[in-house]
C-alpha cells in the first residue's frame, strides 16, 4: 500500500530569528512548492514539517546547503472544512485502533486534508479495509 504513503519532509532548524525565511528561501531558489506545513518547537531547535510537490529534489538541494533534512512517510485523509471535518477523519482513526503520533491539517474552501503519522505499520490496511478513503501524493 505504499501509494498511499506521502513523502514529508523534517527540516531540523535552530530557535532563532530569520531561520524559517532562510528554509523558506531555499525552497523557493529551488522551485518547490509548499502544500502544507507545520513547525514543532522543542528546546534549542524547531522541527519544519512540510509537504511539497517534489520531495526527492527538496531534499537534494536542501541536504547541498547543509540543512539538516530527513524524509519520513505520512498518511493523508481528505477532510471536509466545515465544523466536524476533523472528528469524522479521527473517529475512522480511532475506530481503526490506529494511534496517531502527530498530525496537522490545510485546507482551502475547495479541498483539505488531514496528514498524520502512526507507528502501525498496519495502518493503511486497516483504514482502506474501514472504507476510509486516503489521498495519494498526486491527489494533493
Amino acid at each position: 500500500m505504499t501509494e498511499y504513503m506521502i513523502k514529508q519532509l523534517s527540516i531540523f532548524i535552530n530557535n532563532e530569528p530569520g531561520r524559517l525565511a532562510q528554509i523558506a528561501a531555499a525552497l523557493k531558489e529551488c522551485s518547490v512548492n509548499m502544500k502544507a506545513f507545520n513547525i514543532a518547537e522543542s528546546s534549542g531547535f524547531g522541527v519544519f514539517r512540510a509537504i511539497v510537490d517534489e520531495p526527492e529534489r527538496a531534499f537534494d538541494e536542501l541536504s547541498k546547503k547543509g540543512i539538516v533534512v530527513k524524509v519520513t512517510d505520512v498518511i493523508a485523509m481528505p477532510m471536509i472544512d466545515r465544523p466536524g471535518g476533523l472528528l469524522d477523519v479521527a473517529k475512522a482513526i480511532g475506530d481503526a485502533r490506529i494511534n496517531i503520533e502527530y498530525g496537522y491539517a490545510y485546507s482551502n474552501k475547495e479541498k483539505a486534508a488531514f496528514f498524520f503519522r502512526v507507528d502501525d505499520a498496519a495502518a493503511i490496511d486497516k483504514l482502506l479495509a474501514s472504507g476510509v478513503k486516503l489521498l495519494r501524493e498526486n491527489e494533493l
